[in-house]
């Protein structure tokens, strides 16, 4: 389980983010998933950083910490309002001075994992894993992931840096979860629809394991458990009620809330995923470890799939 960190900063105030990310690291957990654009859309600048930057201050305040940092680039408006048509991009230039100033913010001289954090089309393959296979030379990276992309893009790009020698990517980060929306629908609150983890995705990490899978939304925003978060209308279908029913039949089974099963079933699965479970307060984080941490019987597993 990866910590989302999206509103520290702005939307979880700091004291309360030291104390998660003080238990967190109690707990065992590793990575802290971050990104330079956290949170533009609930700053009164219109900018992000503010996420890398309370990161940066817990980070010196417990110098030798075990974690690792996870952050993004590709994102951030370079006007107040820009989203999504006016992004930084991803330019060799843009990203080194990106990768720059997150440095600076998260007070580090390298980051653990560095996402191409959204397609950009006006970028060529060459030029993207040219920028981030330097990154990793220059020892600034110590690996990179791809996010937001299309499946075959992530293969096109890791052909291309195999071929010319550079670094290849070694994480996939795209949205999914147990409940499925309609095909073809939009999803709410999904500004990139090639930010969905489709089945070719699925199917492509089950063949590349040394590619790791990382997934967001994974709760649905608490709407597995929460009658406050009911799902978009998207997610209201036949499909998802089989899958409700199996979920709350292996729930009260394991004596698990039905959003901590889905965190089991995401990291008990082939192939296995790894959730980035943003959270508010201690106690959603306690319950979030609790679900990760379960290993789900092949019964449990078989229940859910056949679903």
């Amino acid at each position: 389980m990866a910590l989302g960190t999206m509103y520290f900063g702005t939307r979880v105030d700091e004291r309360s983010a030291f104390a998660i990310l003080d238990r967190y690291a109690e707990l065992g957990g590793r990575w802290l998933d971050t990104s330079n654009n956290y949170s533009f859309w609930t700053s009164d600048t219109g900018f992000g950083g503010q996420s890398e930057a309370l990161l940066g201050r817990w980070l010196r305040a417990n110098p030798g910490v075990d974690v690792r940092i996870s952050t993004k680039v590709g994102a951030q408006p370079t006007r107040r309002g820009g989203f999504p048509d006016h992004l930084e991009g991803l330019g060799r230039d843009a990203v080194r001075r990106s990768l720059e100033a997150s440095l600076e913010r998260l007070g580090v001289d390298a980051v653990d994992l560095y996402w191409a954090h959204v397609e950009d089309p006006t970028v060529s393959v060459d030029e993207l894993v040219a920028t981030f296979g330097g990154l990793v030379a220059d020892g600034l990276v110590g690996r990179y992931g791809i996010s937001n992309h299309p499946s075959w893009l992530l293969e096109r790009i890791r052909s291309t840096a195999e071929r010319d020698g550079f670094t290849q990517p070694s994480a996939y980060q795209q949205r999914y979860s147990y409940f499925q929306p309609l095909p073809r629908q939009p999803v709410e609150g999904q500004p990139i629809p090639l930010g969905m983890l489709s089945d070719d995705g699925l199917d492509f990490l089950r063949r590349n394991p040394d590619i790791s899978g990382w997934v967001y939304t994974a709760t649905l925003l608490g709407g597995y458990d929460r009658t406050d978060r009911p799902l978009s209308e998207e997610y209201q279908h036949s499909g998802n009620e089989r899958r409700r029913h199996a979920l709350t039949a292996v729930a009260r089974e394991r004596g698990l809330r039905p959003g901590q099963v889905v965190l089991a079933w995401l990291a008990s699965g082939r192939p296995r995923l790894t959730p980035i479970v943003g959270v508010s307060t201690i106690e959603q984080l306690e319950q979030g470890w609790a679900g990760v941490t379960t290993t789900l019987t092949e019964d449990d597993m078989a229940t859910l799939d056949a679903a």
